[in-house]
């Protein structure tokens, strides 16, 4: 049995579940289907579970493996974190270690011994070794609580991130059908479900699907002009001194910002997989465990991160697809303050991703379901509508308008783009649909390069129809055409833009197309942080400011002796909570949400002593 067990002191699993909630982990009730995820999973059933990140997945299974007899068995893709998984567990007093390939054969030994005695609450596996003989040998010896299976979506061949190696996680239920399991993951459309439980035989789970809502977020994307000094803007007009995570699509392009903004004052750290493993583990603990700083990253980085404080994640490339690009903002704000989900966009973005999946080696089936992903990420865009919706209706979830998106603040303008249209279409069709986009707004502009007069495309009737608008605005015009499948481009043929079965109607004058009016990029204005609500961020007074900073800098040097991250002895709203009460005694500390009965033990006395020399200097 769990050192955690309460059988002595209540009688219902809902009593059990609730004290550990409380007197473990420091929170006084459970949030959103929590509460029964926990008795479904403790009495013995399956579960799917779909919640955002920041929603408290992992309560789901750590108190079940705590009520439960034998020691709970989480699977996880995430080497390079289990230990501060584990070491936020400890934190809290729950026996918890993992097994994975950066130990010693002493360290393995160790972890296998305590198994076998049962001093063990919680063990974090990688699948790949969870399913060699050697360690499914040693779970037939054991008394196993439960298997959580995180990051479920990998399991997904279609997925944006896919594990071979999580396939081969059906076995769980062939070789141990009565060991419940609870499968978990913050992003998955209904395809993405089926496939879980077809893959991990979950027919028979229930399955629990949270809002996909993240009403701190602020989704906000902008016509890209110059990506990396819009970016710069951004994070200078709203979020100096602020963690982040920037995203791009290529290595080089991530090393390039890091460099950028370090010459710009801005702390950055570099991540992506051609890097040495030691500087990517050595970065990402930097990140984790230092205030302020901003990685620049490929999406080999992010998943599984639990820093609770970033407050931005910028794409200065567009992702493939919606999950991608939710999963990826959803590192921000996981503390429930606000935080920006910011992109800069534009037609290169486009064209790159289209032609990536045309080179791709995958087959036709695979390549037509990217394609898919990719149109859903696009319309999503150019969508003229609020962005939180369209997000929440892609997860199949109905919502009415944020108010807190760039198309509520600032709603867009569309216009009847049917003539701009055959503007373009023409001009492709004038140039037998041989040449790449910048050509084509050149002639569409009247601009005499050497190629326009070289071609005689001076001589068409096309030439210097759209001297009205800028390139930037033909830019935006065609991406969007390119968009809504009106105009094709050819990868193995230097990208020229070629006509679709669709943009024949649009030619003919028999279909309208609704555009979006082109909006020049705009310097990032710095605002007020403002929070959706139930987020709302309550403003410290100057003394509770003071007592916040001095708490901040207390858990600085605290978890430098402990050699964890900051957010793993207390986060920001916890430490906030404590600044705004200033409580007196022990008894008041404790009443604080996060803040448990093992870390009033450990930290009570220093915070309450913090609290005493403030109030008498």
């Amino acid at each position: 049995m769990s050192s955690f067990s309460t059988s002595s002191y209540h009688n219902s699993t809902e009593e059990q579940a609730l004290h550990l909630l409380q007197t473990v982990f420091g929170y006084p009730a459970f949030r959103s289907q929590q509460g029964q995820i926990v008795e479904h999973v403790v009495h013995g059933g399956d579960a799917l579970v779909l919640m955002p990140t920041g929603g408290g997945k992992s309560l789901c299974y750590q108190i079940p493996a705590l009520i439960r007899k034998g020691v709970g068995i989480v699977v996880s893709p995430l080497i390079a974190l289990m230990q501060d998984q584990v070491d936020a567990l400890a934190e809290v007093g729950v026996r918890a270690a993992f097994l994975n390939s950066t130990q010693t054969f002493e360290e393995i030994l160790n972890v296998e011994k305590k198994m076998r005695e049962g001093d063990l609450d919680l063990v974090y596996i990688a699948p790949e070794r969870l399913l060699t003989q050697r360690c499914l040998e040693l779970l037939n010896i054991i008394d196993i609580a439960l298997f959580a299976i995180d990051e479920a979506h990998c399991v997904s061949q279609w997925g944006h991130d896919f594990r071979p190696e999580y396939i081969r996680l059906s076995a769980l239920h062939e070789r141990f059908p009565h060991v419940p399991r609870i499968a978990l993951t913050a992003t998955a459309d209904q395809q993405t479900r089926d496939e879980i439980i077809h893959r991990l035989q979950l027919e028979n789970a229930l399955q629990f699907v949270s809002s996909f809502d993240r009403p701190n977020i602020r989704y906000q994307i902008v016509e890209k002009a110059n990506g990396r000094k819009q970016l710069l803007d951004f994070i200078h007009a709203q979020h100096t001194g602020d963690a982040g995570i920037v995203y791009c699509l290529s290595r080089k392009k991530v090393e390039e910002t890091a460099e950028f903004l370090n010459e710009n004052g801005i702390t950055s750290l570099p991540y992506h997989a051609g890097m040495d493993m030691q500087e990517r583990s050595r970065n990402q603990a930097r990140f984790l465990r230092e205030d302020g700083i901003v990685m620049c990253a490929t999406i080999a980085f992010g998943m599984g991160i639990d820093k609770p404080d970033v407050r931005f994640v910028a794409h200065l490339d567009l992702p493939k697809s919606v999950e991608g690009y939710y999963q990826e903002t959803g590192r921000a704000g996981r503390d429930g303050a606000s935080a920006n989900a910011w992109m800069a966009y534009g037609l290169q973005d486009v064209v790159q991703q289209r032609r990536m999946i045309d080179e791709s080696e995958a087959n036709d089936t695979f390549k037509r379901v990217q394609g898919v992903k990719l149109d859903a990420m696009l319309s999503l865009c150019e969508t003229l509508n609020c962005r939180r919706v369209h997000i929440l209706d892609y997860f199949g979830q109905a919502s009415e308008p944020c108010g807190n998106c760039d198309t509520c603040l600032s709603p867009p303008t569309s216009f009847d783009g049917s003539v701009a249209a055959q503007k373009i279409l023409s001009t492709i069709y004038r140039v037998d649909q041989r040449f790449a986009a910048g050509h084509v707004i050149d002639i569409l502009r009247g601009i005499d390069t050497e190629r326009v007069t070289q071609w005689r495309h001076d001589q068409l009737s096309t030439y210097g129809i759209g001297s009205d608008k800028s390139e930037a605005e033909w830019r935006a015009l065609l991406r969007q055409l390119i968009a809504l499948g009106l105009v094709a481009v050819d990868y193995e043929n230097f990208s020229s833009l070629k006509l679709t079965e669709a943009s024949r109607a649009v030619l003919r004058g028999e279909t309208k197309v609704q555009l979006r009016q082109y909006k020049k990029a705009e310097k990032a204005v710095k605002h007020k942080r403002q929070s959706a609500k139930d987020y709302a961020e309550a403003e410290l007074s100057m003394a509770e400011q003071t007592l916040f900073d001095k708490l901040r800098w207390w858990r600085v040097e605290t978890a430098r002796t402990h050699n964890v991250p900051a957010y793993v002895i207390f986060p920001d709203a916890t430490l906030r909570e404590i600044a705004r009460q200033a409580p007196p005694t022990l008894i008041a500390l404790r009443a604080i949400s996060g803040v448990g009965d093992k870390k009033l033990e450990s930290y009570g006395a220093e915070i309450l002593q913090l609290i005493e020399e403030l109030q008498t200097s």
